[in-house]
């Protein structure tokens, strides 16, 4: 009922990670990011703890293998459960487990990874790997650009109604979280919609938090 991808900007050392599913709010359960560690996407019969665990993992030094190697002797219900991790170095790793949900896949490459469940063929996850490659810009462009491209390529098996993309960067907080959490119409254009108008006040944002005295202007009334 999920397909999403884990990415790493080799540019920026960014890290993002896109998700959309049939069921409500995924990215608020499925969707894992740290700066400077990794992005991880936790999905199929979710237990949202082992996005925390691989990136704590990864945080300790463990590559992307190795880290998921840990999650699929420690997670339980392993079985159930579909990881995706991508590190520090660009380095990826998936675990699919067998009782994944109906057509599941997955597909991976240097700085990014794609899984995926109930899924309308099993070309999905490559599609979306491929989508994300062959895109250029902002680590948010490519996100958008690879999701545009599962859909494509047939997405789910029924209509998906949630979306989020969410990307970190240099400080301890996401920098993009960008989230619908239910739409009879397509999530994934609604979150593209939201990223076209966030994205030329995203660095305006990062600076008022770290000094509001340097920042631009708030462009509300009253702001001088």
């Amino acid at each position: 009922m999920t397909f999403s991808l884990v990415a790493r900007c080799p540019d920026t050392g960014m890290f993002g990670v896109a998700i959309s599913s049939s069921s409500p709010a995924v990215a608020a359960r499925c969707s894992y990011a740290r700066s400077g560690v990794g992005a991880v996407a936790t999905q199929n019969v979710t237990d949202p703890s082992l996005g925390p665990l691989t990136l704590d993992l990864m945080g300790q030094g463990l590559g992307a293998e190795k880290a998921i190697a840990q999650v699929q002797a420690r997670g339980k219900f392993i079985e159930y459960r579909q990881v995706l991790a991508v590190d520090y170095e660009g380095r990826t790793a998936i675990h699919s487990g067998p009782n994944s949900l109906g057509i599941w896949t997955q597909a991976m490459a240097e700085n990014v990874a794609s899984g995926g469940n109930l899924l309308a063929n099993d070309t999905v996850p490559q599609a979306i790997v491929d989508g994300y490659l062959a895109a250029e810009g902002h680590i948010g462009d490519r996100l958008i650009a690879a999701m545009r491209a599962g859909l494509a390529a047939g997405g789910e098996a029924g209509p998906v109604h949630s979306a989020g993309m969410m990307i970190v960067d240099k400080v301890s907080w996401p920098v993009a979280d960008l989230r619908c959490d239910w739409t009879d119409d397509c999530p994934i254009e609604n979150i593209a919609t939201a990223w076209d108008i966030y994205k030329p006040q995203l660095d305006a944002y990062v600076q008022r938090a770290l000094d509001p005295r340097e920042a631009p202007s708030y462009g509300v009334p009253g702001d001088d």
